[in-house]
């Protein structure tokens, strides 16, 4: 099916239908919101647009959406992120991942500010985690998003005088456990992590018929 993006409930179908879609272009030719969106949907001063439809359509549709794609943001339906996150943690719980020795302390330590919480925008969960250095605090956040152990679950933004909602939104975050609740948490580990690798590079080859293995291999990887 061709998805014209010019609205939230576009966007919306186009999130579900495709099941995984990055936010802007990228290794694989077309799998982008921005290359389905026609230009003047793209920061205009009188219309929402992509950047603006985030936030709903996570609501709306449940997904997910985070830095998933070699580190790139993107949304992925509820109906496969299981799948993904089961391959990106390898079988691993967070904390069997760091008593293994695959996770940084500092990592684990973020991790555990949001975990005890139900969500955080991005300056409380940098400001209760002690970190000062924003960039620092970014790249552990995308680390975690790619992982598998936290997703973006909305954004927040600043209101003029006049009600209207400006600048870049804060992103607010939980983990999949939280936001998903008891249809993740009792399903997740369902498969062997190889087995749900297999789902998502096959269902990656439904979408992008024309993508090569080693474009959809780079675009999973992390």
């Amino acid at each position: 099916m061709k998805y014209v993006i010019c609205s939230e409930n576009d966007l919306a179908d186009m999130v579900q239908g495709y099941g995984f879609l990055p936010l802007l272009r990228n290794r694989i030719p077309g799998f982008s919101v921005e290359e389905h969106t026609p230009p003047e949907y793209w920061f205009a001063e009188n219309a929402d647009g992509p950047w603006e439809w985030k936030g709903p359509v996570i609501q709306r549709t449940g997904c997910a959406y985070g830095k998933f794609f070699s580190g790139r943001a993107g949304f992925i339906s509820r109906e496969w992120y299981c799948d993904f996150a089961n391959y990106r943690r390898d079988g691993y719980d967070l904390d069997a991942r760091y008593d293994d020795g695959l996770m940084r302390l500092q990592d684990k330590r973020v991790y555990d500010v949001l975990a005890g919480t139900s969500s955080l925008l991005s300056r409380e969960w940098r400001r209760q985690a002690g970190i000062k250095n924003r960039g620092e605090f970014d790249a552990i956040v995308s680390r975690l998003q790619m992982q598998g152990y936290v997703i973006t679950t909305g954004f927040e933004y600043a209101i003029d005088k006049n009600g209207n909602a400006y600048g870049w939104g804060l992103s607010r975050y939980s983990t999949p456990e939280v936001f998903f609740g008891a249809d993740f948490i009792d399903h997740v580990y369902d498969r062997a992590p190889e087995a749900s690798g297999e789902r998502v590079v096959s269902r990656l080859c439904q979408i992008c018929p024309n993508a090569t293995m080693e474009q959809i291999t780079r675009i999973l990887r992390f």
